[in-house]
């Protein structure tokens, strides 16, 4: 994990977080905790998407094993209040 304290980047710009970014995400550092995680967008993109497929496989993997229940926004609306 790269780390980097907020006023680095607030002296150095952009060019520090460039250079520090070839390693991975970089966690910035604001009071003594991490407050921000800056990353490539395609990095951004490619986790978004892998998110996305285990959520899929994970739906999918309900319907299998008739985990599902059918039925109307009504009546789900009607199950969830108690009514």
């Amino acid at each position: 994990m790269v780390t980097m304290p907020v006023q680095e980047v607030k002296r150095c710009g952009m060019s520090v977080l460039d250079e520090s970014l070839a390693s991975g995400p970089v966690y910035v550092i604001r009071n003594n905790s991490p407050k921000y995680v800056v990353m490539f967008a395609e990095t951004f993109h490619e986790m978004e998407k892998s998110l996305a497929d285990a959520r899929i496989a994970a739906s999918e993997a309900d319907i299998r094993a008739g985990r599902v229940t059918r039925g109307t926004a009504d009546e789900l609306m009607d199950e969830l209040v108690g009514g």
